[in-house]
């Protein structure tokens, strides 16, 4: 029998974390920037825009800046931070995150418009959905007001973020440490229809696995980029979604019922397992399907372990604390 202890580790946990995601959410808001800074949302989009016009690529660098931000002591700004022993080089992100630089730029336009005002934490969550956005994705009002931290830690990152190799179980427990469910998780799984993968990260999926392996065809394209062998090629990259690699829509889904998720964790969300249905459903349309989850996802996960109010700061250069 449970003891009520017990019972409230797992169930009281989960409660608790939805809570304080609620209240966090009523101290953000849309309009945050309004009076305080009226062109903080055209500069970000306009520098968004520019860049993914330039290299299509950003626009998933700057989505997975987010959500690497937000996953490692809450959508604080904290990747951004340059240290020895920073997230910046953890083993999900040491020569993997890319826009650094991008980011530098909004902010130095940022500090000119109004100097002080819009945190680095901000800036990534705009930034993800105008990336979205200009890759022919969905829409949603970004809630603002969150605050900078100061502290940046590797070892947090690399307990926190899934690993690619991850099975299903385990990439609904890591979502559901930060407040949320399998359905987001299958939802923002979906930011895999863009962007890429090191060939490290996907070599035993391509070489080794048998159930489900990969798409044959597939395979064979990939495997002259990323030899079997530890070491050669490592950094090599191929995109997630090969079909439509720079265009957000629901193709990565439709990947997954074909064996072509190449991740395992990607084929995970289509591998006879409590996520199978909601995939099949994505796979098959976008507007009332994911689209739709996808920003309610989005808004949620912007939402984890925000500072807010007197709490944090509000850096003048994303890679350093005041």
């Amino acid at each position: 029998m449970t003891s009520s202890k017990h019972a409230f580790g797992s169930y009281g946990l989960m409660a608790l974390l939805f809570f304080s995601a609620a209240l966090v959410s009523a101290e953000l808001s849309a309009e945050f920037y309004d009076d305080s800074c009226p062109d903080a949302l055209d500069i970000i989009e306009d520098a968004v825009r520019a860049a993914v016009s330039k290299e299509s690529r950003m626009g998933a660098s700057l989505l997975r800046l987010h959500f690497h931000d937000c996953f490692v002591n809450g959508c604080d700004g904290s990747v951004l931070l340059d240290g020895a022993t920073g997230e910046k080089n953890a083993v999900p992100n040491k020569n993997s995150l890319r826009g650094f630089e991008l980011v530098d730029d909004i902010k130095a336009q940022l500090e000119k418009a109004c100097a002080k005002v819009v945190s680095c934490a901000d800036i990534l969550a705009v930034a993800a959905r105008d990336s979205v956005v200009a890759l022919g994705g969905p829409t949603w009002d970004v809630e603002l007001g969150r605050r900078d931290g100061t502290t940046t830690s590797e070892d947090a990152a690399n307990s926190d973020l899934p690993a690619p190799t991850s099975d299903l179980g385990a990439l609904t427990k890591a979502f559901s440490m930060k407040g949320l469910t399998q359905k987001d998780m299958v939802a923002l799984s979906g930011a895999h229809t863009i962007g890429q993968a090191r060939c490290v990260n996907f070599r035993g999926r391509l070489y080794n696995e048998t159930a489900p392996s990969l798409d044959a065809t597939l395979a064979s394209s990939l495997k002259p980029r990323c030899p079997a062998t530890d070491g050669t090629g490592d950094d090599n990259t191929s995109p997630l979604d090969p079909s439509t690699s720079y265009v957000f829509d629901n193709f990565y889904y439709k990947n997954l019922l074909r064996n072509k998720g190449l991740l395992h964790s990607d084929q995970q969300l289509f591998s006879g397992g409590s996520a199978d249905a909601q995939t099949t459903a994505y796979a098959s349309g976008m507007g009332a399907g994911f689209f739709d989850d996808f920003r309610d996802a989005m808004v949620k996960m912007g939402g984890i372990g925000v500072l807010t109010g007197s709490s944090g700061q509000v850096r003048m250069n994303c890679r350093k604390a005041n």
